[in-house]
């Protein structure tokens, strides 16, 4: 009965108009896009400034700005699609060999276990994988922190928004699954960041956030070309030869200005790779498979709806599944309380003597108690199942945290010296970057570093400035490289 419902009614109606809305920075954009004979109308599109986080602000407040924006640009869609700040997703890379898909969905969940700094029930996974030869494949594990989502719902709704769909923008603007993806380093210019994102083999390779890339001067945000291209370049190295080879091309999405600016340097830089530089300023004829209005603006809100009115899935999905009330309600019935209950009470319309009344009344008692009981139970033995299966993938040495404690110990108190990022690769690989007020203290700080257990090989990579100077450098941690388990 159950599957019958299911094929029923799980059915969704077909969607017509959406809203689409990315979150960058401290900026909102989005395009109402509406289908209709095969061909996607623009209704409205906007772009605005938040003056309230939606993850540290009241959510009763910021929706009421974002209320104040739709209606101030004459929204009145309800159904929004929403791309998800990168900077808010946590990836991780791993080979997969030829395997079963429910043992390769168990290595995945395995990996990330491992791999996250943090328990995976507080996450929200969605992966990606790349075809590689001999039935290999590379995935790259995308996770967004559940509370982010959960506070992100939480503002929607008090916007009078209902959410259809979570996803990121950089992968709306270039869609892994297409063919002409393929061998693709998609750079989407935002505005505190830069999007990174390769495209090989049906799938997402590599997916960052480059903060560092992009910095505001004078009002004014401005490309950090060096960094840009030693975090592209240190991206592809990390990648499997095969993969690395298979990229020929980069595309380039943002301002004209800034997109131009990066497209110049990244020629420059990346002459000698054979990289062709393109920079994305309008969509292709059959981009979306539908019409498209005259000059549409490239943008991840508009790409975002736009595929999802064509039904083209999202390459990440985040939204936690929402149930239908008809399946709510068959999954209460289908839990046996129900019929738990009304046996008992047939049982003591049934019975009329006083030593089976009796014999009922206790059955009744311990089987209340057993009710009780039973879910807690449940939980004990779910989690020892999970302490059995995953107790010889776990790692005691909290390696994250044990190079962030060093690293405290060696900064100086006094704030002379601060760190801005701080990013570990392979679990030993360290880069660390920030402020320090002048030289001398910059240098004695990295003297107690070199000092320090467990540090070897620090080298400082890069200074800027004088008095304050920012700075970069590397080392690394322990003897080895990650997890052997």
């Amino acid at each position: 009965m159950k599957k019958i419902l299911k094929l029923s009614f799980a059915k969704r109606k077909r969607l017509t108009s959406l809203l689409g809305l990315a979150l960058d920075g401290g900026r909102l954009q989005g395009a109402v896009l509406r289908r209709a004979n095969g061909a996607l109308q623009c209704r409205q599109s906007f772009s605005a400034a938040l003056a309230l986080d939606p993850l540290t602000a009241a959510p009763e407040l910021v929706g009421r700005e974002i209320r104040n924006h739709l209606d101030a640009a004459g929204v009145r869609e309800r159904r929004c699609v929403v791309a998800l700040p990168l900077k808010w997703a946590l990836t991780l890379g791993a080979e997969l060999p030829r395997l079963e898909a429910a043992d390769a969905a168990s290595l995945l969940q395995l990996e990330a276990e491992r791999g996250f700094p943090c328990d995976v029930a507080t996450l929200r996974l969605a992966d990606s994988r790349c075809a590689l030869s001999e039935g290999k494949q590379h995935a790259t594990l995308v996770a967004i922190p559940a509370g982010h989502v959960a506070a992100l719902e939480k503002v929607l709704a008090a916007a009078k928004l209902k959410p259809v769909g979570f996803s990121l923008g950089v992968a709306a603007l270039q869609p892994p699954a297409a063919e002409t993806s393929n061998g693709v380093l998609a750079l989407a210019v935002g505005e505190s960041h830069v999007a990174l994102q390769i495209t090989c083999g049906g799938g997402v390779a590599a997916l960052r956030a480059l903060e560092s890339a992009v910095e505001t001067e004078g009002g004014r945000r401005a490309l950090q070309a060096d960094v840009l291209s030693r975090e592209t370049r240190i991206t592809l190295g990390q990648l499997p030869a095969e993969l690395r080879a298979a990229v020929r091309r980069v595309r380039i999405f943002g301002p004209d200005d800034l997109a131009r600016q990066l497209a110049d340097e990244m020629e420059l830089r990346f002459e000698p790779a054979s990289l062709g530089v393109e920079v994305v300023s309008t969509y292709a004829a059959n981009e979306f498979g539908a019409q498209l209005p005259p000059e549409a603006p490239v943008s991840a809100a508009f790409s975002l709806v736009a595929r999802r009115l064509m039904e083209q899935p999202p390459a990440f999905e985040f939204l936690p599944p929402k149930p239908t009330p008809l399946e709510q309600l068959v999954a209460r019935c289908s839990s046996g309380k129900l019929q738990s209950a009304g046996a008992a009470a047939a049982a003591v319309l049934v019975i009329a003597g006083g030593i089976f009344l009796f014999q009922q009344w206790q059955l009744s008692r311990l089987q209340s108690q057993w009710t009780r009981m039973s879910a807690r139970a449940g939980q004990l033995e779910a989690v020892q199942d999970q302490i059995q299966q995953y107790q010889p993938w776990f790692d005691h040495s909290f390696r994250a945290l044990s190079i962030l404690r060093q690293l405290t110990r060696v900064f100086p108190e006094d704030g002379a010296v601060t760190a801005r990022t701080v990013e570990i690769h392979d679990g030993n690989q360290v880069t660390c970057s920030g402020m320090a007020s002048d030289n001398a203290a910059l240098l004695q700080t990295l003297a107690r570093l070199r000092a320090a257990e467990g540090v070897r090989g620090v080298k400082l990579d890069q200074i800027r400035g004088k008095a304050p100077m920012q700075f970069s450098f590397d080392f690394q941690w322990g003897n080895g490289g990650g997890d052997e388990n």
